[in-house]
């Protein structure tokens, strides 16, 4: 079968003389067929110029004719402009044309008002197809500005998939909000179709696809550890109310940032019932820290490091578990292809320096949260998102803070960070990992602050009381190099002050907005 591409200016009467025994040729030989393609004028010598360098053709007017090699998978074949598709034609089929000027002009004038019309229709249809509706609360925070850039790269959601953010703050930032929408709008993204502001409550999340929940920042003081936990359920409640009203039924929400992470969640999850199946709390960040480190030691790259799983409180107590963690492309006696990787725990043989070093490293970051800035913060929930659109890597572990119902032993009820798996849109627990089980002391350790966090919240429990083992060893002699950090909760708020509680109309500087729970 013999398939030519005829390409041209859209006023072109020369093009317009090709098409019409082009369309003859096709119309009359069963195994002959034409593809067209039309430019504006003004657009015409940019086009043809990056098509000949693409093919390394060398080729200066319109139109220009190539036949596409299908039988042998090469690259097409250069047959040049309408005299030589004309020899061709009369050559190969004994075929000429006999268009006069006059038509040839008519016809170029009609292809050009045909094209243009065509463009119009396909812009119509684009403002017809919904973009995907993305919304970040806190929009003020670092973690926001870092976030965007990435959002509208078409890594994420994909560069097909074209997006509508929306900035949702306090009236306070709506000043910084509209500076940062203007910098959005140079990045002249080909997948951002809008970006906007919010301040105003009662229109958050309208028909929101995708809701990033970031740490939301305040100067209200609060004087002890309970009141802290306390003062996130306002802000939930109404977040809930909003999410349920307003978003699209199969929103996504997805939880960031470095101040109770798991405890916004599960509160998310009791406001907004409907859709609490699709709210999860990102564990990304705790997990690259500790990859980095390791990757420090080790001389490595964080990225050849794999499988690194986070249990429990995403930004307190958890437990970082290095048994299935795996180095690929690790400098050593022993080399393989790429895919080849070696037990972590088999490389590094200084056992006290993961019980010790490691272990107070990764504690004093959860504690202060340094390191825990906006890039990471924002790397950390655009990976997530890109892998509960796309999948993650095949055979790879990740971790995510969900609603346990009870896999691994692990109490209902609670947000907890556990390892998964992303596909099909959606996660799967990897509940058949071997040789991940959990000493019931630490699992207790990790729970207990948890239950205790959500009962103090939510005013059934009054003080809140750190679980307090009965062995003083950091790490159980029975574990094989587990890792625990053992940050409270108290670390969790901001050094400089603690925050006094505040009725739901100043969290947040949303004034005068009360939700019924």
């Amino acid at each position: 079968m013999a398939k030519f591409v005829i390409a041209g200016r859209a006023d072109c009467p020369y093009y317009a003389k090709t098409e019409l025994l082009a369309d003859y040729l096709q119309k009359n030989l069963p195994d002959f067929r034409i593809h067209k393609i039309t430019q504006r004028p003004e657009v015409w010598e940019d086009w043809l110029k990056d098509v000949c360098e693409k093919n390394k053709w060398s080729h200066k007017n319109s139109p220009i004719i190539w036949r596409e090699l299908l039988d042998r998978g090469g690259k097409g074949l250069l047959l040049g402009g309408y005299n030589e598709f004309l020899e061709h034609a009369q050559l190969y089929y004994d075929v000429t044309s006999s268009m006069t000027t006059e038509l040839m002009m008519v016809i170029a004038q009609e292809n050009l008002g045909a094209h243009i019309q065509k463009e119009q229709e396909e812009e119509g249809l684009k403002t017809c197809i919904n973009p995907l509706q993305v919304w970040i609360t806190s929009a003020s925070a670092p973690a926001c500005y870092n976030l965007i850039p990435i959002l509208t790269s078409g890594e994420v959601f994909g560069m097909h998939t074209e997006i509508s953010i929306t900035l949702f703050d306090n009236k306070q930032a709506e000043e910084y909000l509209k500076s940062l929408v203007m910098e959005t709008q140079d990045l002249a993204s080909p997948v951002l179709r809008s970006v906007s502001i919010c301040t105003k409550v009662e229109e958050a999340f309208c028909q929101a696809h995708v809701i990033v929940v970031l740490d939301d920042s305040t100067d209200k003081e609060v004087f002890t550890l309970e009141d802290c936990l306390r003062s996130r359920v306002p802000l939930c409640r109404l977040y809930g109310y909003l999410i349920e009203k307003n978003a699209h039924e199969s929103v996504r929400v997805i939880v960031g940032g470095k101040t109770f992470v798991n405890l916004k969640t599960v509160l998310l999850m009791r406001y907004a019932p409907r859709i609490a199946h699709n709210i999860i709390a990102v564990a990304l960040g705790v997990e690259g820290e500790a990859k980095a480190i390791l990757a420090r030691k080790l001389k490595t790259t964080p990225s050849y490091i794999k499988d690194v799983i986070i249990w429990g409180n995403i930004s307190g107590n958890n437990y970082v578990d290095l048994r299935k963690t795996r180095v690929y492309r690790y400098e050593s006696a022993i080399w393989g292809p790429l895919h080849y990787s070696r037990p972590l725990l088999n490389l590094i043989f200084d056992s006290e320096w993961i019980k010790r070093e490691f272990v107070a490293t990764l504690k004093n970051l959860t504690a202060t949260g340094r390191q825990f800035g906006g890039i990471l913060a924002a790397h950390s929930i655009a990976t997530t998102l890109k892998y509960w659109y796309h999948g993650s890597p095949p055979g790879e572990i990740v971790s995510l803070g969900i609603l346990s119902e009870g896999q691994f032993g692990i109490p209902k009820g609670i947000v907890f960070s556990m390892p998964v798996k992303f596909e099909n849109g959606t996660w799967v627990v990897l509940t058949d990992l071997k040789d991940t089980e959990i000493s019931e002391q630490i699992m207790t350790r990790m729970t207990s602050d948890l239950i205790q966090e959500k009962l103090v919240a939510l005013g059934d429990k009054i003080h809140f009381q750190p679980y307090q083992s009965e062995h003083k060893d950091l790490v159980p002699h029975e574990e094989k190099n587990p890792v625990m950090s053992d940050a409270y909760f108290l670390n969790q708020i901001p050094q400089t002050t603690f925050e006094k509680p505040q009725s739901l109309e100043f969290l947040n500087g949303f004034e005068g907005k009360t939700v019924e729970s």
